[in-house]
C-alpha cells in the first residue's frame, strides 16, 4: 500500500540482449557481453556506468532530450520540395547505387528511389560495413534534413534502416536521449527498454501525501509517466514534451525535487545528532577585549547575525551557517568575533580562503587585531618556504596558535590540529565539496590536547561559510535548505554610493584622462584586464600591455602591475605599495577579486567588461567605493555586444544591490552554472529547472516533512530511487 511499498533491489544496468540492426559493428551485441572473458565490464557498460547509469532504475530514469517522428513517411518528390526549410523528413526507397568516390575525398554516395523519385545519401565517414548494409537493391528507410547539393536534393549522413517492404512504422515517437563517445542511440533505446520493462516502479508517495499537501498538483502514477515520457505516442503535443511543461513531465520534476529535499532535511538533521563543542559566551573574556579595541562600532545588521552565531556555538550539536553579506557589508569582523568565542572556550579556529591575496589580507587585519590581545595567529599558504610551513604546522599541532589562516594549504595532510572548534570558509562558493568537508575533518579523529573542554574523537567543529555572492530565496531554499543563513543586509556608515557607467572601448583616452584627473586629487585608480598575455582568439587587451600603455601615458604617475603568475613575494611587494598610495594605479587580473581593501581608491576601470559574468563584476566594482570619496566604475567594453553581455552589463548600471545582482544572475545563467558542478557535485537537478518550476519547491519541502515524519519506509526507497547513494554531495 502507499506509504509502506519499498524499493526493489535494483540490479546493475545490463547490456542489451541483442544489439539492433541498425547499431554500429562495436556496439555490444552478444547476450552476455555485459562483461569481458576476464570479468571485467565490458566498454559499453563502463560507459553506461561513466554517465552514471549504472542500475536498472538509472537507465528508466534516463529521460529523452527530445524526439524524432518515424511514425509517417513522404514521398521523396515531397521531401524535395521541402528542402531547405531546416524540417527533418522520412522516406523509403529501393538503392539504385552505392559508390565510394574520392573526390574531393572520400566519402559513400547511396542512390535511392521511389515511384515519385531519387535522392543522393552521403556519407563523410563510414565504416566497410555499411557499404554492404545499404547495397544495391536493398530497401532503406531513411530520416534527415534534405539539402541541395552539387548534384541535386542530398540527405548528408541521415539516419538509415533496412526495412522490408511494407514494414510498419512506429506508433510512437523515437527518443533521442543524452550519449556519450561510444554509446550509440540504438543501444541507449534498446538497454533502457529492457530496463523498462523489468524493472517495477512501485509508488513511493504515499496516498495521505498524494491527496494531502500533493493534492493541487493532480500528479500521475510515475509509471506512466515514465512510460509516456521514454515512448509517447504521437498524439502527445511535442511542444509540450520538448519544453517540459507536460504533465508527465510535472510529476518527474517533483519527484526529483522531492528526493533533494528529503536529503537536505535529513543531513541537517543528522548534523544536529552529532557532538560540537558549547562556547558559551564569557564576559571580561577575549570576545570582550576585542570589542572594547575596536575604533567602530557594529551595525545593527552585525549585531545581529554575531548574535545568531554566538547562539549556534553554545549549542552542543554543531553549528552549519552560511554568512551572506554583499561586498563592504563587514563580514570579516563577524568571523573574527566567532573566532574569538571559540579561543575564549579553549579551542582552535581556522579561516580558509581561496586565493593567497585574500587569505594574507586575513591574516593581516585579524593578526593586527587579536596578537596585541596575546592570541598567536599563523598564516599557511602554498607560497611559503618549507622552512616556515613547517614551523606554522607545528604551532597549529601543538595548539599554540589559536588561529591559522590560510589557503587550500590549511587542509593538507600534514596540517593537524590541536582542538579545532571553529572552521570558517570564505568565498564558500569557490570551493569543492570535498575541500569544505576537508577542512571541518581536521577536527576528527585528533588525540584532544588537554585543555577545559576537550574536542572528542566523533566531535566536529562549528562551521561557519562566508559569500559575497547572495544566494537568491529560491536558489537557498533548493540548494542551502540544510542551512542556518544569516545575512548582513546593511553597509558599514560612512559608505559611498558607487557609480556605474558604460564607456565604449574607442574612448579610451578619455578614460586615461579621467585617471590623471583622480590622481591629481590624490584619489587611487585599479585598471582590471581579463587576460595576461595576448591571445590572438579572444584580441582581448592584456594586463600586460595596459600597464605598458598607462606608464607611457602617465608619466608623473606611479603605476603597478600584479597578477596570478607574478612570485607570491612580488605580488604582496605590489599590493602592499598600493596599499600605502606609493602606487597611485594598480593594473590587475581578477586576483584582485575578493578580498583587497584599499579606502583611497574611488575609481575602478574594468577592460573588457562583457567578458566577465555579473558576480564576478559585483566584486570586482566592491573594490572602490570603501572610503568617504565618491567612487565611480567604468565598464569599458568593445562593441558589438551579444544580448547576454548588454543584458549584464544593464544589469551593473541600473544597481549596486547585491542580492537583486544575484536574482537576475540566476535568471541569465541558470542555477547549475551560478552556482558550478564543482560546488554541488551530483546533486545538480536534472529535470525541474529553477527558472520555470520554482514554485514546486515548497509543495516538495511540504511533502519532505510529512514524509519523514510519518513514512519513513517511503522515504528510504524514494531515496534509493533517486539518489543511489550519492547524498554525500550534501553533507558541505
Amino acid at each position: 500500500m502507499p506509504g509502506t511499498a519499498t524499493e526493489p533491489t535494483q540490479d546493475k544496468a545490463e547490456a542489451p540482449d541483442s544489439a539492433p540492426s541498425s547499431a554500429p559493428s562495436s556496439a555490444p551485441s552478444a547476450k552476455g557481453k555485459a562483461a569481458g572473458k576476464d570479468g571485467k565490464p565490458s566498454s559499453a557498460v563502463a560507459r553506461l556506468a561513466k554517465m552514471g547509469l549504472r542500475r536498472s532504475v538509472d537507465l528508466v530514469l534516463h529521460l529523452p532530450m527530445r524526439y524524432e517522428d518515424e511514425t509517417t513517411l513522404m514521398p521523396i518528390s515531397e521531401a524535395i520540395r521541402r528542402a531547405g526549410l531546416g524540417q527533418p523528413a522520412q522516406v523509403e526507397g529501393e538503392v539504385i547505387s552505392n559508390e565510394v568516390t574520392f573526390r574531393p575525398r572520400r566519402q559513400l554516395v547511396v542512390k535511392i528511389a521511389d515511384d515519385s523519385g531519387e535522392l543522393t545519401l552521403r556519407f563523410l565517414n563510414f565504416y566497410g560495413s555499411q557499404t554492404k548494409q545499404m547495397e544495391e537493391g536493398v530497401r532503406l528507410r531513411v530520416r534527415g534534413e534534405v539539402r541541395g547539393g552539387f548534384f541535386g536534393a542530398e540527405m548528408v549522413h541521415p539516419t538509415v534502416r533496412p526495412v522490408v517492404p511494407d514494414e510498419p512504422l512506429p506508433d510512437r515517437l523515437t527518443p533521442v536521449y543524452p550519449a556519450t563517445a561510444g554509446i550509440s542511440q540504438a543501444y541507449l533505446r534498446k538497454a533502457i527498454s529492457g530496463a523498462l520493462s523489468r524493472t517495477p516502479m512501485p509508488e513511493t508517495l504515499p496516498a495521505a501525501v498524494l491527496q494531502g499537501p500533493l493534492a493541487k498538483l493532480k500528479l500521475r502514477p510515475l509509471g506512466e509517466c515514465l512510460r509516456l515520457l521514454h515512448t509517447p505516442p504521437p498524439q502527445e503535443s511535442e511542444a509540450a514534451l520538448a519544453d517540459r511543461s507536460h504533465p508527465a513531465w510535472l510529476r518527474i520534476k517533483f519527484d526529483e525535487l522531492l528526493a533533494q529535499q528529503i536529503s537536505l532535511r535529513r543531513a541537517h538533521e543528522a548534523r544536529r545528532e552529532k557532538n560540537a563543542p558549547s562556547m558559551p559566551r564569557h564576559e571580561g573574556g577575549l570576545l570582550t577585549r576585542f570589542l572594547a579595541a575596536l575604533p567602530f562600532r557594529l551595525t545593527g545588521a552585525q549585531q545581529r547575525v554575531v548574535g545568531e552565531i554566538a547562539a549556534d556555538m553554545t549549542a552542543q550539536h554543531p553549528m552549519h551557517r552560511l554568512l551572506q553579506g554583499d561586498v563592504g557589508s563587514g563580514k570579516t569582523i563577524v568571523a573574527a568575533l566567532a573566532a574569538c568565542q571559540a579561543i575564549d572556550a579553549g579551542y582552535q579556529a581556522a579561516i580558509m580562503a581561496p586565493t593567497e591575496i585574500l587569505a594574507e589580507q586575513h591574516y593581516r587585519k585579524l593578526s593586527a587585531w587579536l596578537e596585541p590581545l596575546g592570541v598567536p595567529v599563523v598564516w599557511l599558504a602554498g607560497s611559503l618556504k618549507a622552512r616556515e610551513k613547517r614551523a606554522a604546522v607545528a604551532r597549529v599541532e601543538s595548539g599554540e596558535a589559536r588561529l591559522a589562516i590560510g589557503t587550500h594549504a590549511l587542509i593538507q595532510d600534514t596540517v593537524r590540529f590541536a582542538r579545532l572548534g571553529l572552521s570558517v570558509v570564505d568565498e564558500q562558493h569557490r570551493f569543492g565539496v570535498a575541500q569544505r568537508l576537508a577542512l571541518r575533518g581536521k577536527a576528527a579523529g585528533t588525540e584532544p590536547a588537554p585543555a577545559t573542554a576537550a574536542v572528542a574523537p566523533e566531535t566536529v567543529p562549528h562551521q561557519l561559510m562566508m559569500s559575497a555572492t547572495p544566494i537568491p530565496r529560491t536558489l537557498a531554499m533548493t540548494y542551502y535548505a540544510d542551512l542556518d543563513v544569516s545575512v548582513i543586509d546593511e553597509l558599514p556608515p560612512g559608505r559611498t554610493p558607487i557609480v556605474t557607467r558604460l564607456v565604449n572601448d574607442e574612448r579610451r583616452d578619455e578614460v586615461i584622462e579621467r585617471i590623471h584627473h583622480a590622481a591629481a586629487e590624490g584619489r587611487q585608480v585599479y585598471w582590471v584586464c581579463p587576460l595576461i598575455e595576448e591571445s590572438e582568439a579572444l584580441q582581448l587587451q592584456t594586463a600586460v600591455e595596459t600597464y605598458e600603455t598607462l606608464v607611457a601615458a602617465l608619466p608623473d604617475l606611479r603605476v603597478g602591475l600584479v597578477h596570478g603568475r607574478l612570485p607570491p613575494a612580488e605580488k604582496a611587494s605590489v599590493m602592499d605599495d598600493f596599499s600605502a598610495n606609493r602606487l597611485q594605479v594598480l593594473v590587475a587580473t581578477t586576483v584582485i577579486e575578493v578580498g583587497v581593501d584599499v579606502p583611497n581608491a574611488s575609481l575602478m576601470v574594468i577592460e573588457h567588461a562583457e567578458r566577465f559574468g555579473l558576480a564576478q563584476l559585483h566584486q570586482l566594482r566592491g573594490r572602490v567605493g570603501r572610503g568617504t570619496a565618491e567612487s565611480v566604475c567604468l565598464l569599458m567594453y568593445q562593441a558589438p555586444l551579444s544580448p547576454t553581455a548588454r543584458e549584464r552589463l544593464a544589469t551593473m548600471r541600473e544597481t549596486t544591490d547585491g542580492f537583486e545582482i544575484a536574482r537576475r544572475d540566476l535568471d541569465i545563467r541558470g542555477p547549475g552554472e551560478f552556482l558550478g558542478a564543482r560546488q554541488s557535485g551530483e546533486a545538480m537537478l536534472r529535470f525541474a529547472d529553477l527558472n520555470t518550476d520554482a514554485w514546486l519547491v515548497e509543495y516538495a519541502q511540504e511533502a519532505a516533512q510529512l514524509m519523514l515524519t510519518q513514512f519513513p519506509e517511503a522515504v528510504e526507497a524514494h531515496l534509493s530511487r533517486w539518489l543511489g547513494g550519492r547524498e554525500h554531495y550534501l553533507k558541505a
